[in-house]
């Protein structure tokens, strides 16, 4: 519920097939790759990725300094936060996300860039999903806000694109608009630069959004496609699994 309600707060700031053009994808650093696809093939605990999670900080320790550094480190802690989060260990995830968060903002007090802006906005959605409802009423509007600021500097910027049309299919009536987040999707899928990470969730985001208004037919094909990328995804398979609930 808390989830929603950041969502929907987000949203107050601010039948179509598969697209033909193929996506322009763009390969993260190989330091994070394994931690990533760990996080997103579901099939280790936290505890399990945790190791993960210190490799790809020293490597990026190793390889970088400065504001680069804090938005490599910065990446390292949504990974671990969200593989908590989903463990409902939430102070842990707290944790990591604000420090996240911490680093976001100093890079951007150092240099502000795209990539910096989307890393607040991501970390700020996380903390505002986990609460106290005094801290979602207090900043759920600028994840929303901090997701255009980092398309100001990068237009192509996928994850930005994703944190602003997600709000529309993700928000609870009345504050969804599940078309339009669709389609602003699809436009992410056509004029966006997009990585692995990004192209799962906006095939898993527009399958869900299609569950939302019962069109199984018409998610099925987003949520295969997105099974391509992460076949383990318990989150993606139980959503095509929706069809009999």
């Amino acid at each position: 519920m808390k989830k929603q309600i950041c969502i929907a707060l987000v949203v107050l700031a601010t039948g179509i097939g598969l697209s033909a053009q193929t996506p322009v994808i763009i390969e993260d650093p190989d330091w994070l790759i394994p931690l990533r696809d760990a996080v997103y093939e579901q099939q280790l605990t936290a505890n399990q990725i945790r190791p993960l999670y210190t490799a790809a900080t020293a490597a990026a320790q190793e390889r970088y300094s400065g504001t680069a550094l804090d938005i490599a480190l910065s990446r390292s802690e949504f990974y671990i936060g969200k593989v908590l989060q989903e463990e409902e260990r939430d102070e842990e995830a707290r944790s990591h996300f604000n420090e996240g968060m911490r680093l976001a903002i100093r890079a951007l007090e150092a240099s502000p860039s795209s990539d910096s802006w989307t890393l607040r906005a991501h970390h700020l959605a996380q903390l505002c999903s986990l609460g106290p409802w005094s801290f979602t009423v207090a900043n759920g509007l600028d994840v929303g806000r901090f997701a255009e600021r980092a398309l100001e500097f990068n237009s192509r910027n996928a994850t930005a694109r994703h944190i602003i049309a997600a709000r529309w299919i993700f928000a609870p009536s009345p504050f969804s608009n599940i078309r339009r987040g669709i389609q602003m999707l699809e436009d992410t899928l056509a004029n966006a630069d997009l990585t692995k990470e990004d192209l799962f969730s906006v095939y898993s985001s527009i399958g869900y959004g299609y569950v939302q208004q019962r069109r199984f037919d018409d998610a099925r094909p987003w949520l295969l496609k997105a099974l391509e990328i992460y076949p383990t995804s318990k989150y993606a398979s139980d959503l095509l699994a929706r069809r009999g609930r």
